[in-house]
């Protein structure tokens, strides 16, 4: 990383000078309490990305931060005060506001915390040394840990003792192997320490809720490239382990199948590649990207016509399922067949109900247009509609 890490600046973090954010800030700092921006808005603009959420973190107890953003004409909700986290609505946007805080016990799921006015102590209770940055109002980084230098090197690594983190939250696990796809340096291999944690661990994966563990996965899939992730996950046993029968041999080849061509990562498609038992229910996909999981696996194993697929559920699907199709053959895909599925999937069907009429009527009538379309999906959308309806009655 080519920067000076010890400050962010507005043009690497916008919030700093947003309005609503500094109100916050200002609001508990007046009580003279510490407030911080803290975690993936720290990492994020250090590195230059985006940043989805900003979240803060301050010496200040729950109850002072209801009374201090309230007197500054703030709405502060207590969405999450067992665990010291207000969320405070500021100019219509909501930032949560967390205590400082200390792990007093857990279960692998959730944990009894006690507050802290330590910044150093609320760091050792996070998961990775690059997720216990924090910077103040001004952008000055705050490093507790020393989690830059792993932030710079790529290095994911759990705080202190692995072990013991992956305890207090197994979910953990999977979040390792996500934040190594988005932010490891895959040169360098992966922590040795934090892979015998996990593999020592696995049971714990059992304990997390389906909808979890379908998040992370979501989040992991999602990355550029997760075929390190991916691979490791294997070799640990923790993918078999969230979804049993899964083999990484054909989605690692999907992803550098789609890289050849510079398509973006499809998670959902990936999933599917990826194979398993009953994998809609185990990670409690919603219906539509159930509906969506069913019509790429029937297209790229089943035998589906690509171009019907294209046509009826649209191109991006039908392209996902090429790629498929390509890894299980050991192919790389071609940028022609994709501009194929392209056209195929804006293709609009020539012949109307109308054009049928009064011939064929009720249930003749869409027996009669199905199978006409079924004979220009056919031929390529080549035929035309006086062709289409020269076509003689089965």
């Amino acid at each position: 990383m080519d920067r000076d890490t010890s400050k962010i600046t507005p043009a690497d973090a916008p919030w700093l000078d947003d309005p609503s954010a500094r109100a916050v800030c200002d609001a508990i700092a007046v009580g003279g309490h510490q407030i911080f921006y803290v975690g993936g808005c720290v990492r994020n603009a250090l590195l230059g990305r985006q940043v989805s959420d900003v979240d803060m973190s301050t010496s200040a107890t729950p109850q002072q931060v209801i009374a201090q953003t309230e007197a500054a004409g703030l709405k502060p909700v207590p969405t999450g005060i067992d665990h010291g986290t207000i969320t405070v609505v500021s100019g219509g946007v909501g930032y949560e506001v967390t205590t400082f805080r200390r792990d007093v016990q857990t279960d692998g799921r959730r944990a009894v915390v006690a507050f802290s006015t330590d910044v150093a102590e609320d760091a050792r209770r996070r998961d990775f040394t690059m997720n216990a940055l924090y910077a103040d109002a001004g952008g000055n980084v705050i490093d507790p840990l020393n989690g830059l230098p792993d932030l710079c090197a790529g290095h994911v690594r759990f705080i202190e003792d692995a072990d013991r983190r992956i305890r207090e939250d197994y979910l953990r696990i999977l979040r390792y192997f996500r934040f190594h796809a988005w932010y490891g340096n895959t040169s360098d291999g992966m922590d040795a320490e934090a892979l015998a944690a996990i593999a020592s661990n696995l049971s714990g994966l059992e304990t997390l809720s389906a909808e979890r563990v379908g998040a992370e996965m979501q989040k992991l899939l999602a990355a550029p490239d997760p075929s390190t992730s991916l691979a490791a996950m294997s070799q640990t046993g923790a993918l078999g382990t969230v979804l049993p029968g899964a083999d990484t041999s054909f989605v690692l080849m999907m992803i550098h199948g789609a890289d050849t061509l510079g398509l973006p990562a499809d998670w959902l498609s990936r999933l599917v590649a990826l194979g398993g038992h009953t994998v809609p229910e185990r990670l409690r996909l919603s219906r539509q990207e159930q509906r969506r999981y069913a019509v790429i696996q029937d297209a790229a194993y089943a035998g589906a016509s690509l171009s019907a697929t294209a046509y009826e559920h649209g191109a991006d699907d039908a392209i996902q399922a090429y790629l498929i199709r390509c890894a299980l053959s050991e192919t790389l895909p071609q940028a022609g067949d994709v501009s194929a599925l392209t056209r195929a999937g804006a293709q609009v069907f020539p012949v109307k109900a109308a054009d049928l009429m009064p011939a064929y009527q009720g249930a003749a009538l869409g027996a009669r247009l199905a199978a006409l379309k079924a004979s220009w999906i056919e031929s390529d959308f080549t035929l035309d509609k006086a062709e289409l309806l020269g076509l003689p009655t089965p």
